[in-house]
């Protein structure tokens, strides 16, 4: 039976999750992990990233991450490690999640190694050793969160569904899907019909990602940070962003002199971008001025496998071969 409230504070010592279904009894360490800050700050973190805005895709990392814990409590419920990797396996996701991704050399992997390392008094004292928890999220240590066969992992398998519930993509209930799903290996293993509908999921997420409410909301977000970083007085230090919330991250935007108008009818009008048709160079003067371009360059199509065998896909393939995408966008 589901609670009156399905609550991110692990209140009552349970988590249950609302897309699979899931009751999960919380450790004393997972309801420690719930009240520190890097944890918390993921529910004020889109999943979606800037695609957030423009989308119905609102959920927060947070809700991701109980996910993925609610789907290796159900698979894997004694594997600690893997309880406690899950919860903290996006603690270093700038704000907006993957949309700043790679600005000045940012790695969320290498932001959320330092900040699991700063919880280690806190892992330790419940016997779990920092180091093996960044080693769970390198892939170097066998997991129920790592894929031996480099299939689809249980991290993805919650975004693909999450996403396409949000979307309305999904053909029935997730949590119906579980009774078909089974890990090998740490790979998402399964039967032809449901696999075929996690590649389908999968493929859908990709091509959402390409589509102009999903690139015009990352690109312009990217270009106003990018210009609040940089410049003769950057107004926006590589520090403060790191640790910064979505809201935080745009009020600073909204106050920036260099950003400010920008974002601001970004925020009110952002069909006052638009993507140009192929490339069009003939443009100039300050139309040229105001072109923005945004590069796609790695998408996640990880198939699961059938009794052992991973999915092959041509429609993933295509999109694989397709990149990298370059968009070129110009507010009008």
């Amino acid at each position: 039976m589901s609670p009156d409230a399905a609550d991110t504070l692990g209140i009552d010592g349970r988590w249950f999750d609302p897309l699979w279904r899931i009751t999960v009894e919380l450790s004393p360490l997972e309801q420690a992990l719930l009240d520190t800050w890097p944890v918390r700050r993921l529910g004020a973190i889109s999943h979606a990233g800037a695609a957030s805005l423009t989308t119905t895709q609102t959920y927060s990392r947070l809700e991701h991450s109980l996910g993925v814990l609610a789907l290796v409590a159900h698979f894997a419920p004694e594997d600690q490690l893997a309880r406690a990797s899950a919860l903290l396996h996006d603690v270093g996701h700038l704000p907006f999640s993957h949309t700043l991704e790679g600005i000045d050399g940012l790695d969320h992997h290498e932001l959320g190694h330092t900040r699991v390392r700063a919880m280690g008094e806190l892992l330790a004292q419940h016997g779990i050793d920092a180091d093996d928890v960044n080693a769970v999220d390198d892939g170097c240590l066998a997991s129920p969160l790592t894929s031996g066969s480099g299939g689809m992992k249980l991290d993805h398998l919650d975004s693909f569904l999450r996403s396409g519930q949000a979307h309305g993509r999904t053909r029935g209930l997730p949590s119906e899907l579980l009774e078909h799903l089974r890990l090998r290996d740490g790979t998402v293993d399964t039967d032809p019909r449901t696999g075929a509908e996690l590649v389908r999921l999968a493929v859908a997420e990709a091509r959402a990602q390409r589509s102009p409410a999903d690139v015009i909301p990352v690109a312009v977000l990217r270009h106003l940070v990018t210009t609040a970083l940089t410049g003769k007085d950057p107004e926006l230090s590589i520090e403060e962003l790191t640790g910064m919330t979505d809201d935080e991250l745009l009020a600073a935007l909204r106050r920036c002199p260099s950003t400010a108008e920008e974002a601001e009818a970004f925020r009110r009008h952002p069909l006052s971008w638009r993507l140009l048709a192929d490339h069009d160079e003939t443009e100039d003067g300050p139309s040229r001025a105001a072109r923005v371009e945004h590069r796609i360059t790695r998408t996640y199509l990880d198939p699961p496998s059938v009794d052992g065998e991973l999915l092959h896909s041509p429609e993933a393939e295509d999109l694989r071969r397709g990149l990298p995408l370059v968009f070129v966008l110009r507010r009008q």
